[in-house]
């Protein structure tokens, strides 16, 4: 056996590309690598691609802790003066859509100066990634919405443009039109917290292996890790406070139907053993909800 000491490679371990520190360096600090998410996401016509691209400032909203998943993460203006707005959501809520509209809609109307001439205005785009689900088609998660005419179309007044894309739903396409398209998807969904495992079809292609280089764990500070951790407590402890509001709204949801199938049960003549076949609920039960409905009614007649 041979004295030589083997060392095995120490492989890098990559931090999560949709937490709110990675994905604002790699897309909010290097404009080459948002420039070329953006004409991959985006429809827009091959004459008309983004060549350049300049940051500016990201406060159309407040930052609010609780509200940490939700808030603009990167925004920037082409040399056409088209202005784009992207965005990370790691959890749906029934309100994304109307702040993205907002949001998209301050960036407009503030292109517009005391005296300024409308002819002017350029379009503004919001690119939303959504590590979440809110479109019950399983087949359907790039969802492009405009202001256009409802009997055609075809025809539509340009100037706000919201895309929405369902994380999860991703599957590539395996086309080579796409292929950038694809690699930033992937890039999005297949790399998880702290993992060693990347795509190798990342690594070879030179601009997406550029992003990952970003994610290395090892390139962070103390400091920064701290902040990508407390952002992924923020996000676990705000889902747990939604999950259990919708549990607690089911339940009461269930109980107040309970409560007037009983109700209805017994106006209708249903015997005791009726009403305990139809909703599972008890002797006691049933007698305290009708006695609770019975003092209702006095009271309201008085």
């Amino acid at each position: 056996m041979s004295g030589e000491t083997k060392h095995k490679e120490i492989m890098p371990h990559y931090l999560d590309p949709k937490n709110d520190l990675t994905f604002k360096r790699i897309f909010g600090e290097h404009e080459h690598l948002c420039m070329s998410l953006l004409n991959s996401m985006l429809p827009l016509e091959k004459d008309r691609q983004i060549v350049s691209l300049k940051y500016q400032s990201n406060e159309l909203v407040p930052e609010i802790p609780v509200l940490k998943d939700s808030i603009v993460d990167v925004c920037c203006t082409d040399c056409l003066g088209r202005q784009f707005i992207v965005e990370m959501q790691i959890q749906w809520t029934s309100s994304f859509k109307s702040r993205v509209l907002l949001n998209a809609s301050k960036a407009y109307v503030r292109q517009l100066d005391a005296g300024g001439d409308y002819r002017f205005i350029q379009p503004v785009y919001a690119l939303n990634f959504v590590n979440d689900t809110f479109d019950p088609d399983p087949s359907v998660y790039y969802h492009d919405y405009k202001v256009v005419n409802i009997e055609n179309v075809e025809k539509q007044i340009e100037g706000l443009e919201l895309i929405f894309i369902e994380l999860p739903k991703f599957r590539p396409t395996n086309r080579a039109e796409k292929k950038l398209y694809d690699l930033w998807l992937t890039f999005l969904t297949r790399i998880k917290g702290d993992t060693e495992q990347v795509p190798p079809e990342l690594l070879q292609e030179k601009i997406t292996g550029e992003a990952v280089k970003y994610l290395e764990r090892n390139s962070y500070t103390k400091a920064e890790l701290n902040t990508y951790d407390k952002y992924l407590d923020i996000i676990l402890t705000t889902r747990t406070y939604y999950v259990d509001a919708l549990a607690e709204g089911e339940k009461k949801g269930r109980a107040e139907s309970l409560t007037e199938t009983v109700i209805n049960s017994a106006r209708l003549g249903l015997t005791e053993e009726q009403i305990q076949a139809i909703t599972g609920l008890n002797r006691e039960q049933i007698a305290g909800i009708l006695a609770s409905s019975a003092a209702t009614n006095n009271n309201n007649t008085k």
